[in-house]
């Protein structure tokens, strides 16, 4: 299955161009390594309303299966990606985020201070990844081999139930 994917990466710093942002990129790598495509990919400021907009409005043009946010998941002030994220899901999908967190904590024990969610809205999955390309690409790991299932299952797919 050809999954469709968007980066939307927060970062006040990126989004004036202060600093370049390379976590988009090494997503997009690990992405297409796996054969799926990239239809969208935006940097902007940690600011609550951009953030819920983006993703509403990346939802609502159907044609993506999963977002993929970078930054804003951690403890200082600006850290708002989750909180926008939470705004805008339907439905929680922390096994995402735990499996994240637990794989995250074999490397560094600050993977705990993630606060990183993951959803569903309408048929889309949205998941919070680190801000750094390492953790982002690490976390995305985790959670690559279920990717697949989770939109099978979200399109209701004759054959989604038989992954099990």
């Amino acid at each position: 299955m050809q999954l469709r994917f968007g980066i939307l990466t927060a970062s006040d710093r990126s989004s004036v161009g202060e600093r370049l942002d390379e976590t988009s990129p090494a997503i997009k790598k690990e992405i297409e390594a796996a054969k799926w495509v990239v239809i969208r990919v935006a940097v902007i400021p940690d600011d609550f309303i951009i953030i819920q907009e983006t993703l509403k409005s990346w939802v609502d043009r159907n044609d993506l299966d999963i977002i993929l946010t970078t930054g804003g998941t951690g403890f200082s002030r600006r850290d708002i990606t989750p909180e926008a994220t939470l705004a805008v899901v339907d439905r929680l999908a922390p096994g995402l985020v735990e499996a994240m967190r637990f794989q995250g904590m074999s490397s560094t024990s600050h993977a705990m201070l993630s606060r990183a969610v993951a959803g569903i809205r309408g048929q889309v999955v949205i998941i919070n990844l680190p801000g750094s390309p390492k953790a982002a690409v690490e976390n995305f790991r985790v959670v690559q081999p279920v990717l697949t299932h989770a939109i099978e299952l979200l399109r209701n797919e004759p054959d989604s139930e038989s992954h099990h």
